[in-house]
């Protein structure tokens, strides 16, 4: 069945629209080097009332910043959703479970789980990692806490939280005989959606979500496949070629390479690729990131949102 495009109701949560059948739009944000909460705010204010939820990085590209969980919790301050990333790079269990509490804490609801970006790729590669966890048991970590109220020890936890648990994937063209066992691991550990790495070409979307289907997925699960707003037929390139999965056609390099104002021509290809994703059955939304572009997002949701002819979301 085709995703409608119908926004869920004023005050409604990132939780309550993954189970409406609005078409999602999140957007994401790199905490910055700083030690001023006024340069984060700069980020994620311009994206109040049109993101469904805004994404913070934890240790993106392997590079320290802002700790991701003040930063969320920030947001939270100034009400915007936040989609809590959590690496199982840099902490141990203790340390995480700590962290999920402190989250919950704070109204933090949503938590992406990631492996995090390998430290040798980042500025300081003698930095150990820790994996501790691997992203499907963190994800039973925080399904644990959240519906038992207690830690993996049975030790109980006072209060509540309400954790909305996603995952990150990467479509995929699928070959004859191939099974999405990787992501029904995570689906069966708690994680009740994913957001993908970058896929322009709708193309494969449409049949990796088809062969999602045939596998029992969605159903309840709900896919945002990652767009961007190339800047560049250099950075076009680069993203192929450096970003493990993602997906940027020919078609779409030639356009860029032959673009009098590339940042137009990306704007354009991105707004084309997500009214396509909103017909694509299996589709739930997208996941916009603009690396080094932050300022780029909000116009892109604002035109988005006015051509589908909906409200701005309600955060």
């Amino acid at each position: 069945m085709t995703i409608m495009t119908r926004q869920p109701a004023p005050g409604a949560s990132f939780g309550n629209a993954l189970k409406s059948d609005s078409f999602i739009v999140t957007a994401e944000i790199s905490p910055p080097v700083s030690f001023d909460r006024a340069d984060l705010l700069a980020k994620a204010l311009p994206l109040k009332g049109l993101a469904d939820a805004v994404n913070v990085t934890d240790g993106a590209g392997a590079h320290a910043h802002m700790s991701a969980g003040f930063a969320a919790a920030t947001l939270v301050a100034h009400g915007i959703e936040p989609i809590l990333q959590m690496t199982c790079r840099d902490r141990n269990r203790i340390a995480l479970q700590s962290d999920l509490i402190g989250a919950a804490s704070a109204g933090i609801r949503n938590i992406l789980i990631l492996r995090g970006d390998d430290p040798k790729k980042g500025d300081q590669p003698d930095a150990k990692p820790v994996f501790d966890l691997d992203t499907v048991a963190l994800a039973q970590v925080a399904a644990g806490m959240r519906d038992r109220g207690e830690l993996p020890t049975g030790r109980k936890i006072a209060g509540h939280a309400d954790f909305v648990i996603g995952i990150a994937d990467m479509p995929v063209d699928p070959k004859p005989g191939w099974q999405p066992a990787a992501l029904k691991a995570k689906i069966d550990a708690g994680a009740v959606f994913a957001q993908t790495q970058f896929c322009m070409d709708t193309g494969v979307v449409r049949r990796y979500a088809a062969a999602l289907a045939e596998h029992g997925i969605p159903g309840s699960f709900r896919l945002l496949v990652g767009v961007v707003p190339l800047r560049s037929a250099k950075s076009a390139h680069w993203i192929r070629n450096n970003l493990f999965g993602s997906i940027i056609p020919d078609s779409i390099l030639a356009r860029m390479e032959k673009a009098s104002d590339p940042i137009a021509e990306g704007e354009k290809i991105c707004l084309e690729v997500l009214h396509e994703l909103k017909d694509i059955p299996g589709v739930s939304g997208a996941h916009i990131m603009a690396p080094g572009r932050d300022e780029a997002v909000p116009g892109i949701i604002a035109q988005l949102r006015a051509t589908m002819r909906e409200p701005a979301a309600r955060m």
